[in-house]
């Protein structure tokens, strides 16, 4: 295969080193934050779905699913319908699945999809979560993750972050 075809393949071209180190530096902040939180207050701030959450708040910020509504709408909702399952229906296999589609159905319909978020139903059956989890890590870790995003992508480029709150 030639290096012309190569080039030509339909992908996008890898952003600046400049965006490159400030997505870099938004992420190191964040989990640092929250996991700093975490150790001062003795009470979970973070969970493994943030890391993605940074990828797209950081990464891609003009894309729908890293705007504020999307990442702490759609991390509260998909954790609110895991522990309902949870509730209601226990931790087996057919739970976890049924929890992540209907956290997906809630996302779409409420216009607050988030892909990472599809991950916490998961995580809320398998570790048998307790209410509070929707509030520390996920609520609690949301905010942190949009505020760092709204003050660092706009030190990047004034006004470029959110494109929209709700």
């Amino acid at each position: 295969m030639s290096t012309r075809r190569l080039l030509k393949s339909g992908a996008p071209a890898a952003p600046s080193l400049l965006f490159t180190l400030t997505s870099f530096m938004g992420a190191v902040i964040t989990i640092g934050v929250t996991g700093w939180l975490s150790n001062l207050s003795r009470t979970p701030w973070l969970m493994a779905s943030m890391g993605a959450s940074c990828v797209l708040a950081f990464g891609v910020p003009d894309s729908p699913l890293a705007q504020p509504r999307s990442i702490i709408g759609g991390h509260v909702i998909s954790t609110l319908v895991g522990l309902i399952v949870l509730h209601m229906l226990g931790n087996s296999w057919w739970a976890c699945a049924l929890a992540v589609g209907l956290a997906l159905v809630a996302m779409q319909q409420t216009r607050t999809l988030h892909a990472p978020a599809g991950a916490n139903p998961i995580v809320v059956l398998m570790t048998g979560a307790p209410w509070s989890f929707v509030f520390t890590p996920v609520l609690a870790g949301s905010i942190v993750i949009v505020m760092i995003a709204w003050c660092l992508n706009n030190a990047r480029s004034q006004g470029s972050y959110p494109k929209y709150w709700w």
